[in-house]
């Protein structure tokens, strides 16, 4: 079961299901919260929405895995992330045109949820944004290396992955987290506009056309996540 306190929120926007991260802390994601997310997802098929907006609180989007189960044991942390890769990993095939509102701070999970969302929209705010892990002794695993090689710049692909590089929102449309900036204020406002325009589009193509130019990467992430989660057991306390 999901946690009201930290569920996500959804409401259907004239078509656009709207869907907040907000826990009043770091939108960290825990089990509660990816179930929340795939709950959100059928309600959005459901409602045959056009588009589909994931939007975090007022300066984070999400902090990334939550901690205390990430810390717990091998076998805790292993198991979340197997969860959040596979709802990622859904929002990365999903055939309807998704869009980020990111409203601050987007790191290590936060930051793959941005890679997994097709259009990306960010504030002008002071803001970290990036795939942290190798920085604090923990390997990437295969899923995330494989969705930053898709989606970021081939320049700034290995900075951001081996070198854990952290971007403010202006290098993060360099590197390929995020499309745009606007005002900080207007973020999420932004973010519906662009999915309105998306949601003009013909929803059999876009889906098509996205299955045709994602699914190898979904197959080889599905195929190999649990094997190279298995090899993972978390930061390096040696370095």
């Amino acid at each position: 079961m999901t946690d009201a306190a930290t569920s996500p929120t959804y409401r259907l926007d004239d078509g656009i299901a709207v869907v907040t991260l907000d826990d009043g802390k770091a939108n960290a994601l825990s089990h509660a919260v990816i179930d929340g997310l795939h709950g959100a997802i059928d309600r959005a098929e459901a409602d045959g929405a056009r588009a589909l907006v994931l939007a975090g609180r007022e300066g984070r989007f999400s902090a990334g895995f939550d901690l205390a189960t990430m810390t717990e044991s091998v076998e805790s942390m292993r198991g979340l992330v197997i969860a959040g890769a596979k709802v990622q990993t859904r929002l990365y095939g999903l055939g309807l045109p998704t869009v980020a509102a990111c409203t601050g701070h987007a790191l290590a999970a936060g930051a793959i949820m941005l890679l997994v969302l097709d259009h990306r929209v960010g504030g002008d705010a002071p803001a970290k944004i990036g795939l942290n892990e190798v920085g604090i002794g923990m390997a990437l695993p295969v899923f995330a290396v494989e969705l930053a090689r898709e989606r970021l710049t081939r320049r700034e692909f290995g900075p951001a992955t081996m070198q854990a590089r952290i971007y403010d929102p202006a290098g993060a449309v360099e590197a390929g987290y995020l499309d745009r900036v606007v005002p900080a204020g207007q973020v999420v406002d932004e973010a519906i506009a662009d999915a309105r325009r998306l949601a003009e589009l013909r929803t059999g193509a876009y889906a098509r056309t996205k299955q045709v130019a994602r699914q190898a990467v979904i197959d080889h992430i599905l195929a190999t996540l649990e094997d190279d989660l298995a090899s993972i057991s978390g930061p390096d306390a040696a370095g």
